[in-house]
């Protein structure tokens, strides 16, 4: 009888961590130990989630949302929530529950991949880039910035779009300063501007 080699995909998966997960692991964290003489190594910040939303402006055709979402599901290989207005505004012509924007939240090892492929391929495609100020941080160890296109990530084929869509990604840390969360980003080769 022939031996099977079948694997499942689970524990391919399972042995096959991102590349940047990794570093976190043998570089990143001793790092951060070692500079601020952490005992535990729950003290350690890591990432938690990053959030990834495009606002569609409500005066745009119907198909604008469903193009900003379709773009948004191949910049991350999930499928994004649409969000509604929450209440009407006359002078943006908006109403109560009207579809304004798409968003998705990355975890995990999706998360370590997202992050990968932003800081490696897609913020240096971004022209006379300098790296992103440090003062987005919102107090709490969280950064937010924002992306004018959505042609900087290469899964986009500049000939199937519309119009250009811009984006916010919130990076969400478990850091309770913004000192600290900025340390984190920065071992993780996130490109900051220098002073």
């Amino acid at each position: 009888m022939p031996h099977n080699n079948f694997v499942t995909a689970k524990s391919v998966n399972s042995k096959m961590k991102s590349r940047l997960y990794t570093k976190y692991q043998t570089e990143v964290v001793p790092a951060l130990k070692a500079k601020h003489n952490f005992v535990n190594i729950h003290q350690v910040p890591k990432l938690e989630k990053i959030v990834v939303n495009m606002g569609v402006s409500a005066s745009l055709e119907k198909g604008a949302l469903d193009d900003a979402a379709k773009d948004l599901s191949q910049i991350t290989g999930r499928k994004p929530v649409i969000s509604k207005s929450k209440k009407a505004v006359a002078n943006f012509k908006l109403r109560e529950n009207q579809p304004i924007g798409c968003r998705v939240t990355l975890r995990q090892d999706v998360m370590y991949e997202f992050f990968d492929r932003l800081v490696a391929t897609a913020l240096p495609r971004i022209r006379d880039f300098r790296g992103f100020s440090p003062r987005k941080f919102d107090g709490r160890g969280n950064y937010t910035f924002g992306v004018a296109d959505q042609t900087i990530f290469p899964e986009i084929e500049m000939d199937k779009i519309k119009r250009t869509q811009g984006m916010d990604i919130t990076i969400v840390t478990t850091a309770p300063t913004n000192a600290l969360a900025q340390d984190l980003l920065k071992l993780m080769g996130f490109p900051f501007a220098e002073k």
